[in-house]
């Protein structure tokens, strides 16, 4: 007599989600993550690749969020001074006028942009420094260093074009680009040849300023005798480095006198300590 096989019913288990789609979820979600972390960095970002953003009127929401981002760091640093730096994209300032909306910071300094490269000067220098001289201001003067021209030229054309004197800022070397006809070796070379003339004619050690990023990368170890100035627009940096003399850590204050946005910056000490850094 036939008996009946009994078969076992293997059913496969059945998920929500399969083990694929669930990469593809996650892969999603970091790619995700990621965006907002670029958008939000994107200041800091484009300033280590060596692209300021765009001097452009922000809209309300912007305002208020860079408003109280501000207020937050000036709040933190009661202890130090705040400054704004200055070049031609600012257009025609109003000296007399001059103050931060609503009082955020009182204005202590000003750096101008003097120079840039081999032969440039910058447009409205020449105007914004005799005005200057008779502020109540503490007043710099920066080079715009360009990697690919010939150091010693660059250091000439800001030796002609700014007459320093006791009381200012020592003079200021601003490097930000990559070089793309030199190795950074060789850049680091030309920046030294710049700042050692610079330092012959007027009796003092440069500043550097320079992005976070690049301060790090490349010349933290290189420049341990010099200053230095650190831009770095990170909406979580709420103080600045022990190791920083000046922090620049907006682009975007509104000033009454100006009509376009100004990069403010706070000095790491007081009013009396900064005199100290100046010519003597």
């Amino acid at each position: 007599m036939a008996t009946r096989r009994k078969y076992t019913s293997k059913r496969k288990k059945q998920t929500l989600i399969s083990p694929k789609s669930l990469q593809w979820i996650l892969g999603l979600f970091f790619l995700l993550i990621t965006i907002i972390f670029v958008f939000q960095k994107k200041d800091a970002i484009l300033f280590y690749l060596g692209f300021k953003t765009k001097n452009i009127e922000l809209t309300v929401n912007q305002r208020k969020i860079e408003d109280k981002r501000i207020n937050d760091i000036v709040a933190n640093h009661e202890d130090k001074i705040f400054g704004i730096d200055i070049s031609q994209y600012q257009g025609t300032i109003d000296w007399e006028n001059l103050e931060a909306i609503e009082e955020q910071f009182e204005i202590k300094f000003v750096v101008l942009r003097a120079t840039a490269g081999s032969n440039k000067v910058d447009l409205k220098f020449k105007k914004n420094w005799k005005k200057l001289t008779s502020s109540i201001y503490i007043q710099g003067a920066y080079h715009y260093y360009r990697p690919d021209e010939n150091s010693t030229d660059q250091a000439n054309n800001f030796i002609k074009n700014v007459k320093l004197r006791k009381g200012h800022l020592p003079p200021i070397l601003d490097i930000e680009k990559m070089p793309k006809g030199q190795s950074m070796k060789k850049l680091k070379e030309g920046l030294q040849n710049w700042l050692t003339i610079v330092e012959n004619q007027y009796g003092v050690k440069p500043i550097i300023y320079t992005g976070e990023k690049y301060y790090e990368d490349f010349l933290h170890e290189d420049f341990p005798n010099y200053k230095f100035w650190i831009a770095n627009y990170n909406p979580w940096k709420e103080k600045i480095e022990d190791d920083y003399l000046m922090w620049q850590f907006s682009e975007k204050a509104k000033l009454i006198g100006v009509n376009e946005l100004v990069d403010v910056n706070v000095f790491n000490g007081n009013v009396e300590d900064l005199k100290k850094v100046c010519i003597k």
